[in-house]
C-alpha cells in the first residue's frame, strides 16, 4: 500500500508533464484550453473517424501491436514484470482454440466488455480496448467490472483476481488486474468513453451512469483515476498507441499522449479530495484540491483526524462521528500548500501527503 500511496504522490506532481510521443502536429489543436464536457466532446471530434479493423483481422494487428522485446504475445494476464511468468504465448501457433486451464492459448480480450455496449461496432474490435490475453483468465474475467479484492475466490498465476469489490461504492463481483497494468486498462477506458461520446449514455454496466459526461458511475470514476495515477503511461503503451495509430485505426488515445487529459476532463478544477480508508488501505483522488477533504471511513468507531502543514505545525483538528459512512472536512482558511492528514481510527492510523491550490 505505501508503494500506491508513493506512486499516486509522484505521478500527481509528473501530470502537467504529460507524454512525448509519437503526436502527429496540430491533431489535438482543437482541443487546446478546454476543460469538462467541452474537452471531452472536442476529443471526440478528434478521435470519432477511425480506421475499424475487422474482429479476425486483430490476430494478425496484435503480432505488431502487442510483441514483447522478446517476440512472446504481451498477456497482461498472465505476464510478471520484471520477473519469470508461469508461461508466454506464441504468435499464431498458441491461438485459441480451446482451453482447459491456464496456459492453453491466449484469445482476444474485451477488456472493456462487449456486453456492456451490445456486441454494436465498431467498438467491438477497437484495439484501443482490445488485448491478447489467457483464454481461460479471460473466461474468469467474463463481464465483470474492474475493481479491487480484497478476498478473492479466484487469482490467476500473474496475481490478478476475481472476487467482491472491496473499493468503496461497490460491492459486486469484480476482477482486478497486477498493479503494474492498472493504468493501461484505466487509460483504456478514459479512450472508450471518449471515442464513443455519442453513445456511451446508451451503454449498461455499474461503471457507467447513464450519461454521456461523466460517463462513469462516482465509484468508477475514483478507482480508474488511481489507477491512472499510480501506474503512469508506460512505453508499452506509447509504443502501441503510435502502432495502432500509423498502421491500424489511425486515431490515437488521448489519454495515454496527454495523461492530465483525464483531470482536465473529470475535475477540471481541482477542488475535492477524496481520501478513502479501509481496513488495510488509504487513498487519495484528486491532487491537487482546494476547498475540502471528504474522507469515506469504512471501520467502525469514532475517528480523530489531523491536518498538518510540511513543517508539522497542526492547522486543523477534530473528529469524524461516523461508522462507514463520510464526513467532511473543511479546509477554508487554510494557505495554499503542502499538507499531511492523519486520520486515527479504531486500531489504525493512515497518513496522506496532498496539496491545497494549484
Amino acid at each position: 500500500m505505501l508503494k500506491r500511496i508513493y506512486l499516486l504522490i509522484t505521478a500527481v506532481c509528473l501530470l502537467s508533464i504529460g507524454v512525448l510521443a509519437q503526436i502527429p502536429a496540430g491533431y489535438y489543436n482543437t482541443a487546446s484550453g478546454k476543460t469538462g464536457n467541452e474537452l471531452k466532446a472536442a476529443l471526440y471530434e478528434i478521435i470519432n473517424d477511425h480506421t475499424a479493423v475487422s474482429y479476425a483481422g486483430l490476430w494478425t494487428a496484435f503480432q505488431q501491436s502487442d510483441k514483447k522485446p522478446n517476440g512472446k504475445v504481451w498477456d497482461m494476464y498472465s505476464d510478471v514484470p520484471g520477473g519469470t511468468p508461469a508461461y508466454e504465448y506464441t504468435f499464431v501457433s498458441d491461438q485459441c482454440g480451446n482451453y482447459s486451464g491456464e496456459s492453453s492459448c491466449y484469445n482476444r480480450e474485451h477488456s472493456f466488455p462487449k456486453s456492456w455496449f451490445n456486441d454494436a461496432t465498431p467498438m467491438y474490435s477497437d484495439m484501443f480496448h482490445l488485448y491478447p490475453t489467457d483464454g481461460y483468465v479471460n473466461g474468469q474475467r467474463g463481464n465483470y467490472p474492474f475493481g479491487e479484492v480484497s478476498s478473492p475466490t479466484w487469482t490467476s498465476t500473474n496475481g490478478s483476481k476475481k472476487g467482491a469489490c472491496s473499493y468503496p461504492g461497490y460491492s459486486g463481483t469484480v476482477f482486478e488486474p497486477i498493479d503494474e497494468y492498472k493504468g493501461d486498462f484505466a487509460r483504456s477506458y478514459f479512450y472508450m468513453v471518449t471515442r464513443y461520446h455519442n453513445v456511451v449514455q446508451n451503454w449498461s454496466t455499474p461503471m457507467l451512469n447513464g450519461t454521456a459526461y461523466p460517463a462513469f458511475s462516482d465509484w468508477a470514476i475514483n478507482l480508474l483515476f488511481e489507477w491512472h495515477n499510480a501506474d503512469p503511461v508506460s512505453q508499452k503503451e506509447i509504443d502501441r498507441n503510435n502502432k495502432i495509430y500509423t498502421s491500424y485505426q489511425h486515431n490515437r488515445n488521448p489519454f495515454i499522449d496527454n495523461s492530465e487529459y483525464a483531470q482536465l476532463v473529470w475535475n477540471p478544477n481541482g477542488t475535492n479530495v477524496s481520501v478513502t480508508i479501509s481496513e488495510n488501505q488509504i487513498s487519495v483522488y484528486p491532487n491537487p484540491a482546494s476547498d475540502f477533504i471528504n474522507v469515506s471511513l469504512h471501520h467502525s468507531g469514532v475517528s480523530t483526524y489531523y491536518v498538518a502543514d510540511i513543517s508539522g505545525r497542526i492547522v486543523l483538528n477534530g473528529e469524524l462521528n461516523h461508522e462507514n459512512a463520510t464526513g467532511t472536512i473543511s479546509l477554508n482558511g487554510v494557505s495554499n500548500g503542502i499538507y499531511f492528514l492523519q486520520v486515527v481510527g479504531q486500531h489504525k492510523s493512515s497518513t496522506i501527503k496532498f496539496v491545497i491550490g494549484k
